[in-house]
Protein backbone atom coordinates (compact mmCIF):
# COMPACT_ATOMS: atom_id res chain seq x y z
CA UNK A 1 0.00 0.00 0.00
CA UNK A 2 0.97 3.60 -0.56
CA UNK A 3 0.98 5.20 2.89
CA UNK A 4 1.04 8.71 4.25
CA UNK A 5 1.73 9.48 7.90
CA UNK A 6 -0.01 12.53 9.39
CA UNK A 7 1.80 13.43 12.60
CA UNK A 8 3.64 16.23 14.35
CA UNK A 9 5.68 15.33 17.51
CA UNK A 10 8.54 12.94 18.27
CA UNK A 11 6.14 10.18 19.32
CA UNK A 12 5.68 9.32 15.62
CA UNK A 13 9.37 8.81 14.87
CA UNK A 14 9.67 5.09 15.78
CA UNK A 15 6.77 4.34 13.43
CA UNK A 16 8.32 6.38 10.62
CA UNK A 17 11.66 4.62 11.06
CA UNK A 18 9.92 1.25 10.90
CA UNK A 19 7.98 2.16 7.76
CA UNK A 20 11.23 2.92 5.91
CA UNK A 21 12.09 -0.77 5.90
CA UNK A 22 8.56 -2.07 5.50
CA UNK A 23 6.99 -3.67 2.43
CA UNK A 24 4.58 -0.75 2.17
CA UNK A 25 5.60 2.52 0.52
CA UNK A 26 5.81 5.66 2.64
CA UNK A 27 5.05 8.28 -0.01
CA UNK A 28 4.75 11.41 2.14
CA UNK A 29 4.53 12.91 5.59
CA UNK A 30 1.80 15.40 6.48
CA UNK A 31 2.48 17.68 9.43
CA UNK A 32 1.67 21.05 10.94
CA UNK A 33 3.51 24.23 9.86
CA UNK A 34 6.67 25.57 11.48
CA UNK A 35 6.05 27.12 14.90
CA UNK A 36 7.99 29.61 17.05
CA UNK A 37 10.11 27.73 19.58
CA UNK A 38 12.88 28.28 22.10
CA UNK A 39 13.88 31.46 23.88
CA UNK A 40 14.39 33.29 20.61
CA UNK A 41 10.94 32.23 19.36
CA UNK A 42 12.44 31.37 15.98
CA UNK A 43 10.37 29.27 13.59
CA UNK A 44 11.12 25.57 13.92
CA UNK A 45 9.91 22.60 11.91
CA UNK A 46 8.01 19.83 13.65
CA UNK A 47 10.01 16.77 14.69
CA UNK A 48 8.25 14.81 11.96
CA UNK A 49 9.14 17.36 9.26
CA UNK A 50 12.78 17.34 10.36
CA UNK A 51 12.87 13.55 10.17
CA UNK A 52 11.25 13.49 6.72
CA UNK A 53 13.73 16.01 5.33
CA UNK A 54 16.65 14.00 6.68
CA UNK A 55 15.29 10.88 4.94
CA UNK A 56 14.23 12.64 1.73
CA UNK A 57 10.55 11.89 2.23
CA UNK A 58 8.18 14.52 0.75
CA UNK A 59 6.63 16.79 3.40
CA UNK A 60 3.25 18.50 3.21
CA UNK A 61 2.61 21.16 5.86
CA UNK A 62 -1.00 22.10 6.54
CA UNK A 63 -2.45 24.53 9.05
CA UNK A 64 -6.11 23.53 8.79
CA UNK A 65 -8.25 20.60 7.71
CA UNK A 66 -9.40 22.35 4.52
CA UNK A 67 -5.85 22.05 3.18
CA UNK A 68 -5.74 18.27 3.61
CA UNK A 69 -7.73 16.81 0.65
CA UNK A 70 -5.20 17.90 -1.96
CA UNK A 71 -2.48 15.88 -0.24
CA UNK A 72 -4.44 12.62 -0.28
CA UNK A 73 -5.13 11.81 -3.92
CA UNK A 74 -2.12 9.53 -4.37
CA UNK A 75 -2.27 7.50 -1.13
CA UNK A 76 -4.14 4.33 -0.18
CA UNK A 77 -4.10 4.77 3.60
CA UNK A 78 -3.23 7.51 6.06
CA UNK A 79 -1.79 6.68 9.50
CA UNK A 80 -2.31 9.48 12.02
CA UNK A 81 -0.32 9.81 15.25
CA UNK A 82 -0.81 12.92 17.39
CA UNK A 83 -1.50 14.97 14.26
CA UNK A 84 -3.22 17.77 16.13
CA UNK A 85 -5.81 18.66 13.46
CA UNK A 86 -9.38 17.33 13.53
CA UNK A 87 -10.15 15.62 10.21
CA UNK A 88 -13.68 16.16 8.83
CA UNK A 89 -15.82 13.20 7.81
CA UNK A 90 -15.81 14.24 4.14
CA UNK A 91 -12.02 13.88 4.03
CA UNK A 92 -11.87 10.44 5.62
CA UNK A 93 -13.07 8.69 2.46
CA UNK A 94 -10.57 10.25 0.05
CA UNK A 95 -7.80 7.63 0.53
CA UNK A 96 -8.89 4.26 -0.85
CA UNK A 97 -8.57 2.59 2.55
CA UNK A 98 -9.31 5.62 4.70
CA UNK A 99 -7.51 6.72 7.85
CA UNK A 100 -6.29 4.79 10.87
CA UNK A 101 -5.19 6.43 14.11
CA UNK A 102 -2.79 5.36 16.85
CA UNK A 103 -4.20 6.23 20.28
CA UNK A 104 -2.47 5.60 23.59
CA UNK A 105 -5.27 3.99 25.58
CA UNK A 106 -7.40 0.85 25.53
CA UNK A 107 -10.43 2.32 23.79
CA UNK A 108 -13.15 3.19 24.64
CA UNK A 109 -11.27 4.29 27.76
CA UNK A 110 -9.55 7.69 27.80
CA UNK A 111 -10.76 9.16 24.54
CA UNK A 112 -9.22 12.55 23.87
CA UNK A 113 -6.02 14.55 23.70
CA UNK A 114 -4.21 13.44 26.88
CA UNK A 115 -4.70 9.72 27.60
CA UNK A 116 -1.21 9.11 28.98
CA UNK A 117 -1.30 12.06 31.38
CA UNK A 118 -4.83 11.24 32.52
CA UNK A 119 -3.98 7.58 33.10
CA UNK A 120 -1.07 8.47 35.38
CA UNK A 121 -3.03 11.24 37.09
CA UNK A 122 -5.79 8.84 38.10
CA UNK A 123 -3.32 6.23 39.31
CA UNK A 124 -3.82 3.61 36.59
CA UNK A 125 -1.35 0.73 36.55
CA UNK A 126 -2.02 -0.27 32.93
CA UNK A 127 -2.47 1.56 29.65
CA UNK A 128 -3.22 0.51 26.10
CA UNK A 129 -2.25 1.18 22.51
CA UNK A 130 -5.27 1.16 20.20
CA UNK A 131 -5.18 1.39 16.41
CA UNK A 132 -8.58 2.18 14.97
CA UNK A 133 -10.36 3.44 11.88
CA UNK A 134 -11.12 7.13 12.09
CA UNK A 135 -14.75 8.20 11.90
CA UNK A 136 -16.54 11.49 12.59
CA UNK A 137 -16.43 11.02 16.39
CA UNK A 138 -13.60 11.67 18.82
CA UNK A 139 -11.71 8.35 19.08
CA UNK A 140 -14.95 6.40 18.51
CA UNK A 141 -14.11 4.42 15.37
CA UNK A 142 -13.93 0.61 15.10
CA UNK A 143 -10.72 -0.93 16.42
CA UNK A 144 -8.22 -3.13 14.60
CA UNK A 145 -5.84 -3.74 17.50
CA UNK A 146 -5.48 -3.09 21.22
CA UNK A 147 -2.45 -4.06 23.29
CA UNK A 148 -2.19 -3.49 27.05
CA UNK A 149 1.00 -2.53 28.90
CA UNK A 150 2.03 -1.97 32.51
CA UNK A 151 2.76 1.51 33.83
CA UNK A 152 5.88 1.51 36.00
CA UNK A 153 5.43 2.90 39.50
CA UNK A 154 7.72 5.93 39.08
CA UNK A 155 7.29 6.43 35.32
CA UNK A 156 6.32 9.93 34.21
CA UNK A 157 4.21 10.74 31.16
CA UNK A 158 7.18 11.57 28.95
CA UNK A 159 8.94 8.32 29.77
CA UNK A 160 5.77 6.28 29.31
CA UNK A 161 4.92 7.92 25.99
CA UNK A 162 8.43 7.27 24.69
CA UNK A 163 8.20 3.62 25.70
CA UNK A 164 4.76 3.16 24.16
CA UNK A 165 5.77 4.87 20.92
CA UNK A 166 8.55 2.30 20.47
CA UNK A 167 5.93 -0.47 20.70
CA UNK A 168 3.61 0.96 18.03
CA UNK A 169 5.38 -0.63 15.01
CA UNK A 170 4.72 -4.19 16.17
CA UNK A 171 1.00 -3.43 16.50
CA UNK A 172 0.87 -1.47 13.26
CA UNK A 173 2.50 -4.37 11.41
CA UNK A 174 -0.43 -6.61 12.37
CA UNK A 175 -2.98 -3.94 11.47
CA UNK A 176 -1.55 -3.29 8.02
CA UNK A 177 -1.64 -7.03 7.34
CA UNK A 178 -5.30 -7.10 8.42
CA UNK A 179 -6.18 -4.16 6.18
CA UNK A 180 -4.37 -5.67 3.20
CA UNK A 181 -6.31 -8.90 3.73
CA UNK A 182 -9.64 -7.08 4.02
CA UNK A 183 -10.20 -7.96 7.68
CA UNK A 184 -12.73 -5.55 9.24
CA UNK A 185 -12.18 -3.65 12.51
CA UNK A 186 -14.45 -4.29 15.49
CA UNK A 187 -16.85 -1.66 16.84
CA UNK A 188 -16.03 -0.29 20.28
CA UNK A 189 -18.20 -1.51 23.13
CA UNK A 190 -18.69 -0.58 26.76
CA UNK A 191 -18.74 2.75 28.54
CA UNK A 192 -16.15 5.23 27.35
CA UNK A 193 -14.21 7.74 29.42
CA UNK A 194 -12.60 11.02 28.43
CA UNK A 195 -9.03 12.33 28.57
CA UNK A 196 -9.33 16.04 27.74
CA UNK A 197 -6.40 18.33 27.03
CA UNK A 198 -4.42 19.40 30.10
CA UNK A 199 -4.86 22.98 31.27
CA UNK A 200 -1.92 24.79 32.89
CA UNK A 201 -3.92 25.51 36.04
CA UNK A 202 -4.53 21.77 36.48
CA UNK A 203 -0.81 21.36 37.00
CA UNK A 204 -0.79 23.56 40.11
CA UNK A 205 -0.30 21.36 43.17
CA UNK A 206 -2.97 21.30 45.86
CA UNK A 207 -0.99 20.37 48.96
CA UNK A 208 -4.16 19.32 50.81
CA UNK A 209 -4.41 16.30 48.52
CA UNK A 210 -2.97 12.93 49.53
CA UNK A 211 0.71 12.22 48.96
CA UNK A 212 -0.23 9.58 46.37
CA UNK A 213 -2.29 12.10 44.40
CA UNK A 214 0.47 14.72 44.49
CA UNK A 215 3.13 12.25 43.34
CA UNK A 216 0.84 11.09 40.52
CA UNK A 217 0.26 14.71 39.48
CA UNK A 218 4.00 15.34 39.28
CA UNK A 219 4.45 12.18 37.20
CA UNK A 220 1.50 12.99 34.94
CA UNK A 221 2.60 16.52 34.13
CA UNK A 222 6.31 15.83 33.59
CA UNK A 223 7.70 17.00 31.23
CA UNK A 224 4.70 19.09 30.13
CA UNK A 225 3.06 21.29 31.20
CA UNK A 226 5.06 20.77 34.42
CA UNK A 227 3.69 20.38 37.95
CA UNK A 228 4.12 23.62 39.86
CA UNK A 229 3.56 25.46 43.09
CA UNK A 230 4.41 28.94 44.38
CA UNK A 231 7.50 29.72 46.41
CA UNK A 232 7.58 33.26 47.75
CA UNK A 233 5.25 34.36 44.97
CA UNK A 234 7.17 32.79 42.09
CA UNK A 235 6.45 29.66 40.08
CA UNK A 236 8.38 26.62 41.24
CA UNK A 237 8.32 23.37 39.26
CA UNK A 238 8.66 19.83 40.62
CA UNK A 239 9.79 17.13 38.21
CA UNK A 240 10.44 14.12 40.43
CA UNK A 241 9.02 13.07 43.78
CA UNK A 242 8.17 10.06 45.92
CA UNK A 243 6.07 9.27 48.97
CA UNK A 244 7.57 9.73 52.44
CA UNK A 245 6.26 8.37 55.75
CA UNK A 246 7.15 11.60 57.54
CA UNK A 247 4.21 13.74 58.70
CA UNK A 248 4.20 17.49 57.97
CA UNK A 249 1.42 20.10 57.71
CA UNK A 250 0.12 20.50 54.15
CA UNK A 251 2.53 22.60 52.08
CA UNK A 252 5.17 22.93 54.81
CA UNK A 253 8.78 22.47 53.67
CA UNK A 254 11.55 20.80 55.64
CA UNK A 255 15.06 19.56 54.96
CA UNK A 256 15.30 16.34 56.99
CA UNK A 257 18.32 14.04 56.89
CA UNK A 258 19.43 15.46 53.55
CA UNK A 259 16.02 15.16 51.86
CA UNK A 260 13.60 17.92 50.82
CA UNK A 261 10.18 17.04 52.23
CA UNK A 262 6.81 18.75 51.76
CA UNK A 263 3.65 17.99 53.69
CA UNK A 264 0.49 16.78 51.94
CA UNK A 265 -3.00 15.95 53.18
CA UNK A 266 -1.94 12.69 54.82
CA UNK A 267 1.86 12.32 54.83
CA UNK A 268 4.77 14.08 53.16
CA UNK A 269 6.50 13.62 49.83
CA UNK A 270 10.20 13.79 49.10
CA UNK A 271 11.02 16.10 46.21
CA UNK A 272 14.10 14.83 44.43
CA UNK A 273 14.28 17.21 41.45
CA UNK A 274 13.04 20.79 41.09
CA UNK A 275 13.21 23.72 38.66
CA UNK A 276 13.15 27.02 40.57
CA UNK A 277 11.90 30.11 38.75
CA UNK A 278 14.46 31.27 36.18
CA UNK A 279 16.87 28.41 36.90
CA UNK A 280 17.78 24.97 35.59
CA UNK A 281 16.79 21.63 37.07
CA UNK A 282 18.58 20.70 40.29
CA UNK A 283 18.33 18.27 43.17
CA UNK A 284 15.65 19.24 45.65
CA UNK A 285 18.01 18.97 48.61
CA UNK A 286 20.56 21.25 46.92
CA UNK A 287 17.89 23.87 46.36
CA UNK A 288 16.73 23.61 49.97
CA UNK A 289 20.24 24.14 51.31
CA UNK A 290 20.62 27.29 49.23
CA UNK A 291 17.14 28.61 50.04
CA UNK A 292 17.95 29.17 53.74
CA UNK A 293 14.71 27.64 54.92
CA UNK A 294 13.28 28.57 58.30
CA UNK A 295 10.74 26.73 60.39
CA UNK A 296 7.25 27.05 58.94
CA UNK A 297 8.29 27.84 55.36
CA UNK A 298 5.73 26.48 52.97
CA UNK A 299 4.68 26.27 49.33
CA UNK A 300 1.51 28.10 48.34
Amino acid sequence: MRLAVAATPEVALPTLEWLLGNEHQLVKVITQPDRPAGRGRNLRESAVAQWANEHQIPVVKIAQADDLPGALTDVDLVVTIAFGILIPESTLTIPRRGFINVHFSALPLLRGAAPVQRAILQGDTQIGISIFQLDKGMDTGPVYSTSVHEIALEENSGQLLNRLSALVPQDLDRVLTMISAGSPPIAQSGAGTLAPKIGKEEAKIDWSQSSVDVVNLVRAFTPAPGAWTLWRGEKFHLTESKISLVKLPAGEIALIEGSLLVGCGDSAIEITTVIPFGKSAMKGADWARGARLVAGDHFE
